[in-house]
């Protein structure tokens, strides 16, 4: 079971007018109101890249190219990746060799990614479309909000 609340508790640090401050938290929020996660975060479009952002779990991969990965598949096609397994993606980049699943889901902000919220699972078929779901209404409440507070990333 998923947990029913996480989308209001993601809006309340929303609030925050520091951007990093708000995602560190929100990483926080989805790395301990789920179980069978080990990496939650952000990745930030960069220099023609992605870069890593504020995250909960072991260290990650940084720089990732748009060519590359679920990441890069992501920024791509401007779509949510959800892949349940991850051995079976061939250009798969593996920061954790525990991680089996994966869940991509972009930011976007006038028609272009700006940034990514990806989480991966030591757990095959972890993510399934209602955790889909409210990772993309998050996605569209960081949008709103990247607006609102007239982020940047630097």
């Amino acid at each position: 079971m998923e947990n029913k609340y996480i989308n209001e508790q993601i809006r309340g640090f929303l609030n925050d007018p520091d951007m990093i401050a708000s995602l560190a938290n929100i990483s926080s929020v989805i790395m301990n109101g789920y179980n069978e996660l080990n990496w939650a975060g952000f990745y930030f479009v960069k220099n023609g890249q992605l870069v890593v952002g504020p995250f909960q779990g072991k260290p990650a991969c940084s720089p990732i190219p748009f060519t590359k990965g679920v990441c890069g598949k992501c920024y791509r096609d401007k779509t949510v990746q959800r892949i349940d397994d991850v051995l079976a993606i061939k250009d798969h980049i593996a920061c954790d060799s525990a991680s089996r699943s994966e869940l991509c889901v972009p930011v976007i902000v006038n028609d272009e990614v700006i940034m990514e919220i990806d989480l991966d699972s030591p757990v095959k078929n972890r993510f399934d479309r209602n955790f889909e779901k409210e990772m993309l209404e998050a996605a569209k409440d960081i949008a709103s909000f990247y607006l609102q507070h007239h982020w940047q990333i630097d």
